[in-house]
């Protein structure tokens, strides 16, 4: 291993591996498979069967689950016998690894060097709480969790410091049992020793040079190289697990838990203690530890008791901490660039995304009204393409993408029957899917709560409203086929025009619901329309049309049926409104009593 006492060439910074220092994910969306049945056991077993043999006493593919899950490395590294014997495989990865980190800690600024070296020293558990945003406080003083690392000490570039404070909290109190689950993820099975021990792949700065380290981690170098492998990165692993677990109690907060780890995970690089591989081993590891230990049928009651004291002790406080995460948008973009670190794919592009057996536990309570089947199509038609580097274990546990799967279903590839019940709150009561749903399948909606469809969707198999609410807030919410009414009701909030590809058909306990703010705003149906049952009219921003509005058209003579009722929200007391029903449109007449 020559390279260890060199810098890494400047030549480096054109390889077309990375395709930018912020470069995010080349591919559009991962192949959708015909089923979501678990791939063949790997040689090291199921992970979530066979978790607990991570362990130092387990040092080879087969016997340890960990080192297996992450084997696909062993295509980039071969370690040698020694720390410093390794051989590069691929040297054009490897190397545009390093010069990842070189780009990003030659451009951090101070500000970041210092969040860096918070996120270095301090608790991980701790510093994930961030991700709970306004409750973050309520969340620290209600379960006693302290730290001793609130910032960077005068002499931090001479004197290395320990949090001594409890991590995640105290187990003995208020909110003990959500302590005691990321405890639990965080537990004795848990490590990344032994796979750094096996992978024994150098840090970024034994690469290069330690002036790449934030000035006031260098203390903090560990002496002994051969005890400080770099692969996977360790607080990462330690920063998802303890996210997972909270956002197991806590999925109001899912998205930004998440996005807090993965800032965490690349703050390792920004402090030069890690790189963007040892960053992604340290989430793929994470990702299966947490599903292995949630799945775990010894935890049902623990998490069960978690889930139960963050509804009724911590969410139900108000909180005024500073919410870092409130930005949907931002969260999105830092967690999906933070995935794949900008690498091209070096395999195939188009293998089936496969789901690992259970996983589909990590989305037990972020979408508690789908049943296990479903949440495994949700992790199916939400995850990476295959083809990046690290992530094409055979299981699938390196495609996974919990954000997006947060989000609802990518694709239907087969017909989806959603069931809610808002008397159970929460996301069984209300919830948004915000992503672009494509596929073949039909969605119906049953049951009493509010699903609302904020993706440009292009799924064709037509939608079902039996119960409940469905709401469309994008022009295409409801994809491309026909939609029919059955006996709940169908809703719209945006500004201009909804379409709906094919037909509308209302029963007569249908109910038809559209915002109105300007002349713009019109249902459009491409097809047909049987109009029955309850038209409900929002007006919005004190708009009260001056002359006869378009609020639906259709195919020339291609309506039956008349709405048996019209309700008006918004309107000025003084006005009625009179529904004119033409050909090819429905008219909306505004006049004074």
């Amino acid at each position: 291993m020559k390279l260890l006492k060199k810098h890494v060439s400047c030549a480096l910074l054109t390889l077309p591996l990375l395709q930018s220092s912020l470069g995010g994910i080349s591919a559009s969306a991962a192949t959708i498979p015909a089923t979501v049945t678990p791939a063949s056991e790997p040689s090291w077993g199921y992970f979530v069967d066979s978790y607990k043999n991570n362990s130092s006493v387990n040092m080879t593919e087969n016997s340890n689950p960990t080192i297996g899950l992450l084997s696909e490395y062993n295509k980039l590294w071969k370690p040698g016998t020694t720390w410093d014997t390794g051989t590069k495989l691929n040297s054009s990865v490897l190397d545009a690894n390093i010069q990842k980190v070189l780009d990003i800690t030659a451009n951090r600024t101070a500000s970041e060097a210092d969040a860096a070296y918070i996120d270095d020293r301090r608790n991980q558990s701790y510093s994930v709480m961030d991700g709970l945003g306004s409750l973050t406080d309520v969340y620290r003083m209600n379960a006693g969790a302290t730290t001793t690392i609130n910032n960077v000490p005068a002499d931090a570039t001479t004197k290395k410091y320990d949090d001594q404070g409890n991590n995640a909290g105290s187990t003995t109190s208020s909110l003990g049992n959500i302590v005691s689950l990321v405890n639990t993820l965080r537990g004795n099975y848990s490590s990344t020793s032994p796979a750094k021990n096996y992978f024994s792949y150098p840090r970024p700065f034994r690469w290069s040079s330690t002036s790449i380290i934030v000035p006031a981690l260098v203390p903090a170098i560990n002496p002994d190289p051969s005890k400080d492998g770099g692969f996977p990165s360790g607080h990462t692993n330690a920063a998802y697990l303890s996210a997972m677990a909270m956002a197991y109690a806590v999925p109001e907060r899912y998205q930004e838990l998440l996005t807090r780890a993965s800032e965490l995970g690349n703050n390792r690089i920004v402090a030069g203690m890690h790189s963007p591989l040892d960053v992604m081993g340290g989430r793929v590891m994470a990702t299966a530890l947490a599903a292995a230990i949630l799945s775990d049928p010894a935890n049902q009651n623990l998490k069960k008791a978690a889930y139960d004291d963050a509804h009724s002790k911590l969410l139900t406080q108000t909180g005024t901490a500073t919410d870092r995460f409130s930005d949907y948008s931002k969260n999105k973009t830092d967690y999906t660039q933070r995935l794949t670190y900008g690498f091209k794919q070096l395999n195939s592009t188009t293998n089936p995304m496969v789901v690992p057996k259970g996983a589909e536990v990590l989305l037990e309570t972020r979408l508690p009204y789908l049943d296990s089947t479903q949440r495994r199509w949700v992790l199916a038609t939400t995850g990476l393409p295959s083809g990046y580097p690290v992530l094409d274990d055979p299981e699938g546990w390196g495609r996974l993408n919990l954000f997006a799967a947060a989000d609802g279903y990518g694709a239907f590839a087969t017909d989806v029957t959603v069931t809610m019940d808002s008397s159970k709150g929460g996301f069984n009561a209300l919830d948004h899917w915000r992503n672009d749903i494509s596929g073949t399948g039909k969605l119906t909606k049953k049951g009493t709560g509010t699903l609302i469809l904020q993706g440009n969707n292009t799924y064709a198999g037509g939608t079902q409203i039996d119960q409940g609410t469905l709401e469309g807030d994008s022009e295409t919410a409801f994809g491309k086929g026909d939609v029919t009414n059955n006996g709940g009701t169908v809703s719209e909030n945006v500004s201009g025009r909804v379409t709906i590809d094919g037909n509308y058909t209302q029963s007569d306990n249908g109910t038809l619901e559209l915002s109105l703010s300007d002349k713009n705003d019109q249902l459009e149906v491409n097809g047909g329309v049987i109009t029955k049952g309850k038209l409900l009219l929002n007006f919005e921003n004190q708009y009260v049309p001056d002359k006869n509005v378009k609020i639906i058209s259709f195919n020339k003579h291609h309506r039956q049926g008349e709405f048996s009722s019209i309700e008006t929200k918004g309107l000025p007391s003084q006005y009625k409104v009179k529904v004119i029903y033409n050909s090819d449109s429905i008219q909306l007449k505004v006049i004074k009593k």
